[in-house]
């Protein structure tokens, strides 16, 4: 059954109400006029309890009470923006009817009809497109209505993924005040607001992958896939067909077809960790998806786009690798548009208690057990230690000392959790204090 049209009646005058009522019978079946006020205020009063219930206002331009015509209109709206409001009037025939018509209509009026000549004594004059108003005005109502529910539900939707993104960011955050952190975190911002292609380059365990999540999901493209790829894992024979998938029957074992990661990264995002080691063959392939985004997939027998952004990291010298023809010279300046040099944790030394305090927090409350002291010695030997392997040797480091020394972590503790070796073989790693009488030459430093 179709829903009917339910109608709120703004008229002051009896003999007005009466030819509405009589215009409007021949469709009681699908017009109903669920109320009749004869005052501006008294329409507000309605529609703030019933708004809901209402889909057409029908207006008297004049009415009594000192509420009537555009202002009256910007109010019914302000209730309800859906609400459809068709006024009707029978002012003076020598005012410009289209004036007042588009003043109406920049108020929130639906359409605009009059009631003259004022003669007719059983309906209003232009009954038909009076009728085809009211009928269309109800659609109309109903359209914007879905799109209101449609908003609604793409913006919850929409505030959902931005929570768990949030969530994925809170829950590796970049940790560290320095200088040199600091300037990480504003390329980040900046570099995220582009399409180009970044590269990476550190020592191993300064945090890479890290930076290149925070670039896609402060990125345009966050709603879409982050593929990681780490290309030093992957074996030489495998990996253009696990960049680049291959065709159904394009060897022998290829029974169905494979999309490659490029393909799952449609859209969104793709990180290659240490893609220094990707071969010369699967170089010139990758070269093509970065210079014109087609993958040359094996056996491939039409053409495939893609729309993927590449982060590329290595802890290798490239500029090195290329003079000894080991990587594409071109595919370096392809994927180096963009450059992130992330400083090993001995250059950033400010950061390392600030790191401590927070794996150490972090694993204790995985543990349950109440954080344990640090002495002044041992904190004096971990803010100087050289830290090779960077915050990923840390982050290890400080869950063996949650773990070893649940009773306060000392010196002996430490040396028990920094490795397994000598004193001799720490002792190498372990930075004095800034001193100008300990500083050695850069001869002995590289003999060291």
């Amino acid at each position: 059954m179709k829903d009917k049209i339910k109608i709120l009646l703004v008229e002051d005058e009896e003999f007005d109400v009466y030819r509405l009522k009589n215009t409007l019978m021949p469709f009681k079946d699908t017009i109903e006029v669920c109320d009749i006020v004869s005052t501006g205020n008294m329409a507000l009063d309605y529609l703030n309890k019933n708004y809901k219930t209402i889909d057409v206002v029908i207006l008297d331009y004049q009415i009594s009470g000192g509420l009537y015509g555009e202002e009256l209109i910007r109010k019914i709206k302000y209730i309800d923006t859906t609400l459809q409001v068709i006024v009707i009037t029978k002012m003076t025939m020598n005012q410009l009817d289209l004036t007042l018509a588009n003043q109406l209509i920049k108020s929130g009026a639906y359409w605009f009809g009059t009631k003259n000549p004022a003669d007719i004594e059983d309906f209003i004059y232009q009954p038909t497109d009076f009728i085809l108003a009211i009928t269309n005005a109800f659609e109309k109502r109903k359209l914007e209505i879905d799109k209101q529910l449609l908003t609604t539900e793409r913006d919850s939707s929409q505030q959902k993924l931005d929570k768990k993104i949030q969530a994925i960011l809170d829950e590796r955050p970049l940790i560290g005040k320095s200088v040199q952190l600091n300037n990480v975190r504003s390329l980040i911002t900046e570099y995220a607001g582009t399409n180009a292609n970044v590269l990476i380059t550190g020592e191993s365990g300064t945090g890479k992958e890290l930076i290149a999540r925070n670039i896609h999901y402060y990125s345009q493209r966050k709603y879409e896939n982050i593929i990681t790829v780490n290309c030093s894992a992957i074996p030489e024979s495998l990996i253009e067909s696990e960049l680049f998938g291959f065709e159904k029957g394009s060897f022998t074992d290829a029974k169905t077809e494979k999309p490659g990661l490029f393909e799952q990264a449609n859209g969104g995002t793709i990180f290659l960790d240490e893609v220094s080691e990707i071969p010369l063959t699967a170089q010139a392939k990758l070269l093509r998806v970065l210079e014109v985004g087609e993958i040359d997939k094996i056996g491939r027998k039409k053409k495939y786009q893609v729309d993927v952004r590449v982060i590329a990291a290595t802890n290798k010298h490239l500029e090195e690798m290329i003079t000894k023809n080991l990587f594409r010279e071109d595919l370096f300046y392809r994927l180096n548009i963009l450059n992130i040099r992330i400083p090993p944790l001995r250059e950033r030394k400010h950061d390392i208690r600030e790191l401590i305090h927070h794996y150490i927090s972090y694993y204790c409350k995985d543990l349950s057990i109440i954080p344990p002291s640090i002495t002044n010695e041992a904190w004096e030997f971990l803010l100087n230690f050289k830290w090779p392997g960077n915050v990923r040797q840390l982050k290890n480091v400080t869950q063996r000392l949650v773990i070893v020394g649940k009773d306060g972590i000392d010196m002996p503790i430490i040396h028990k959790c920094i490795s397994q070796r000598s004193s001799d073989s720490i002792s190498q790693f372990f930075q004095e204090p800034d001193s100008k009488e300990k500083i050695i030459s850069l001869k002995q430093a590289e003999k060291d």
